[in-house]
């Protein structure tokens, strides 16, 4: 599988939900993903929607390693995520999270999808969207065009430059990426040292191409205590259009 195009018949897709992190940016106690916008926490909103996927095979959930018996208990068990597998201690990094469930991903899948557990709001077009185009070229990510100006500033904060916003955009998950590729990226990266913030960013670094799927200004991350406003808001936004 080093250049060919996959077939995509009866290809296996596993999902990797990273969600060790501790969330300092959020302050209090409690990991960012396990606080609760409309009255679940983060990443059940998260499971859900990789659950729901008809595209999804199975999924392998990296929480902190004092965490795992509460997930097992009171997240997969309790709402019911049968398509969860293994639920694995992640690392001290996002990075570390991912190789460590990548280690137990079955052999026998083709395409592994990775989505941060604090984006609640994906929706089931990006995950099929994602996965269909990683089918057809080894790689690819959600994202948005950005409509924003862009200044390029110096280390006095003074503007340097104006830089052209076309062919700028902002990276989300889900990603989607060749097991193997993947696979071959975090091995190397690990022995050189390379450390990344997301996965595509790796799989660039190995010489592979990563294509882009348009994403959803919705499909938010939950970082700061701000990010929680605006994730009830989706949420109350949603329920009042049902």
């Amino acid at each position: 599988m080093s250049g060919e195009v996959l077939s995509s018949e009866r290809m296996k897709v596993a999902a990797i939900v990273p969600a060790a992190g501790r969330g300092l940016r959020m302050g209090g106690s409690v990991p960012k993903q396990f606080l609760s916008i409309g009255g679940l926490p983060l990443v059940v909103h998260s499971l859900r929607a990789l659950q729901a996927s008809a595209a999804i095979d199975v999924i392998v959930l990296a929480v902190p390693q004092t965490d795992i018996a509460y997930c097992r208990n009171e997240i997969v068990e309790a709402h019911g995520f049968t398509k969860v597998t293994q639920i694995i201690a992640g690392g001290k990094e996002r990075q570390d999270s991912v190789r460590n469930a990548l280690a137990a991903v079955p052999e026998d899948i083709d395409i592994v999808v990775v989505h941060d557990a604090v984006r609640p709001f994906l929706g089931p077009e990006m995950i099929h969207d994602v996965i269909l185009s990683a089918r057809s070229r080894g790689a690819a990510i959600v994202a948005l065009p950005m409509r924003d100006t862009v200044k390029q500033v110096g280390a006095d904060r003074v503007i340097e430059r104006t830089l052209d916003r076309r062919p700028l955009w902002l990276a989300q998950t889900p990603q989607a990426f060749r097991r193997d590729w993947l696979l071959d990226a975090h091995r190397r990266a690990q022995l050189e040292g390379v450390l990344a913030t997301d996965d595509a960013y790796l799989i660039e670094w190995a010489g592979h191409s990563v294509s882009v799927v348009e994403g959803s200004g919705e499909n938010i991350k939950v970082t700061r205590p701000e990010d929680m406003i605006i994730g009830e808001a989706i949420m109350a936004s949603r329920r009042s259009s049902l």
